[in-house]
Formats: structure tokens, sequence, C-alpha cells
């Protein structure tokens, strides 16, 4: 019998069942109320271990890892190149579209964008360290990718970027939080005027849901630095039985994916990881948090879905078309200061 934070109970009592060779109905798995995992509590190595020592101690044991141990030890989000190659003709019109995800994973691999001659493709890799889940797991690589290279596709056919996408587009539901996130930044007059504050949009689809968020940066060129003044972002999945608490997941995912996009990281030196707390690992603190306009478009008319994992696709992507929107930094200009 084990007492444990897991989001995955049921894969925590094979693991048990097999680390000691007996059937699963020996096995009794409990969950107290804990904080969310969002990927980071898929296995039960804590638990498999707190079993053997009870064993060998022939007594109730309980096992708390530090912080270190656990960053040094647990598995992490996998790292993934992404290729994509894109196919133009004299007038700047898409041909081809080739996107190929190495080794960060299939979800959110497909295009929603109507191109002539899709290839798309995940390959897997052997991997030199523990690798598992992230809230959306690979979609918010894949989003990343292929929402920047649009906004690049579109600059060179001298297109706005978010017309660019509606031409684009044949869901009606990807558009409708497309339109209304960039109704609401007022997209039409983006940059005017200014050549420091700039504007980002990005769009998605995961788990039958959709998103669209847009970013408002105030950036200096010359230093190298940013700040992200607001956060705006669409979401509609389907009917809405709990505006609260959606409103709450979609808040969660923009600033978890602040973190992500920013400044979490995993360092190493010479093999040795030097990320083991929360002081060298940075996730967003109450300082850093912009503030946020969130849209939900009720769907009565269609199931709802889960909310968890897709608001948090699109933000990554946003803030880099913003930053590369005013023209004065360049994709080569990256990474920037981010104040």
């Amino acid at each position: 019998t084990v007492w444990t934070g897991t989001q995955n109970p049921f894969g925590v009592r094979s693991e048990l069942a097999r680390a000691f060779g007996i059937p699963e109905t020996h096995v009794r798995v409990h969950v107290p109320d804990t904080g969310g995992g969002f990927g980071g509590k898929h296995t039960g190595e804590a638990a498999i271990e707190a079993a053997r020592l009870s064993k060998a101690a022939d007594k109730p044991v309980r096992l708390q890892w530090t912080r270190a141990e656990e960053f040094t030890w647990a598995y992490a989000r996998p790292a993934g190149v992404i290729e994509v190659r894109v196919g133009l003709d004299k007038n700047n019109t898409v041909t081809a579209w080739d996107f190929t995800n190495y080794n960060s994973g299939g979800s959110g691999l497909t295009t929603p964008y109507q191109f002539p001659n899709i290839k798309t493709a995940y390959k897997a890799c052997d991997s030199p360290h523990r690798e598992g889940s992230y809230r959306a797991l690979a979609s918010t690589a894949n989003h990343f990718a292929r929402e920047v290279m649009i906004d690049r596709i579109a600059g060179l056919a001298k297109t706005d970027p978010v017309q660019f996408r509606l031409d684009h587009l044949d869901s009606e539901r990807q558009k409708d939080v497309l339109n209304a996130a960039a109704k609401a930044v007022h997209w039409s007059n983006r940059n005017r005027g200014s050549t420091t504050r700039s504007l980002g949009i990005a769009c998605g689809t995961e788990k039958a849901s959709y998103i669209a968020t847009a970013v408002e940066l105030d950036v200096d060129a010359d230093k190298k630095r940013f700040k992200i003044r607001r956060v705006t972002c669409a979401y509609e999945c389907g009917a809405i039985h709990n505006p609260k608490n959606l409103r709450s997941q979609v808040e969660g995912s923009i600033v978890m994916g602040l973190g992500g996009a920013l400044t979490e990281q995993l360092r190493f030196n010479n093999g040795v990881l030097e990320t083991i707390d929360f002081n060298t690992y940075e996730v967003p603190r109450f300082k850093d948090i912009p503030p946020i306009d969130i849209i939900l478009l009720d769907r009565p008319d269609l199931p709802s879905v889960g909310a968890g994992e897709t608001p948090i696709i699109a933000l990554a992507p946003a803030i880099v078309n913003a930053l590369e929107s005013t023209g004065q930094i360049s994709n080569n200009a990256l990474p920037i200061e981010i104040v």
C-alpha cells in the first residue's frame, strides 16, 4: 500500500507490481490531495523507492525527495529539433510544406493550414537523458515552429499575418478565435507610429479546442531588451459549464507558458546538472506576470472538451512574432534580454 502524489495512479500501480513481481490486485495506490502535475507526475520512482525501503525495514516508511534530487533524477520534457521547409513560387505563394519533428513528439504535428503538397513526419531519437510529459506534450514545440514560420512566410508574401492565416484555414472555429483576439488588440492599428511597441499573434488547435494568443511588447532594439506589456488570448473549447474555472485554466496555462518561453531552462556544466532548485530554474514570479486578457467563446451547440493544455501552445510563437514584427530584431538576434 502506497500513498503518493501522482497524476497516474493506475500506471504507478503497474510499475509497483512489476518492480515486486506481484499481481496488480495486490497493490493499492492512494492519491492524497496534491498540486497539479502537468505531466511531471506520471511515473512512480519515489513510490517504488519507498516500497523497497519499507520492505527492507519491515515497517512503514515515509520518503521525500529533496528538490535537488528531483531535478537530478526525474525526467524532463523531450529536447527536439524541428525542420521546416516551405516551397514558394515566384509570387511567394506556398506550393509545398515539409515539417519534420525530431524527438520532441507528434502532438500537434499536423498543420491546420491548407497548403498543396503537405508532408509531416515525426522521428524518434535516442536521448542521453530521461524524458517525460509536459503540459500539452509536443504541441508546444510543433506550434512554436509552425506559427513562427507562418509569420515569416506572410512577410515574404507581403501579407498581413492574420489575413494570411485566415486565407489558409478551413476551420471556422479556428478563424473565430483568431478574429476575436485580433479585434481585442486592435490588430489593424498595430505598430502604427511606433518602432518600439510591437504586436505578435499565433493560433492553434489541440485536443479539439482552439486558441489564438496575441502579445504586446516594448522593444529596445539597441539594448536588445524587451518587456511584455500585455497578453490577450481568445479560447474556445465547446460549451462552457464553469466560466470561472475555465478562465483559471487558461490563465494558468499562460503563466506557465511564460516560464517555458522565457526563463525555464535546464543547464549542464561538463555533464553535471546545475539547475537544482527554483532559484536556478526560474519559474515566473508575480512580478513577471503582465496583464492578461482572456476572451472565452461559448459554443453551447458543441460538447465540452478539456481546457487544461491547449491555451499554452500559442504563447511562445506570439512572443517571437512580436519581436520580429518591427523589423529591428531578426531571428539571428535572439535570444535577447527580458526585463
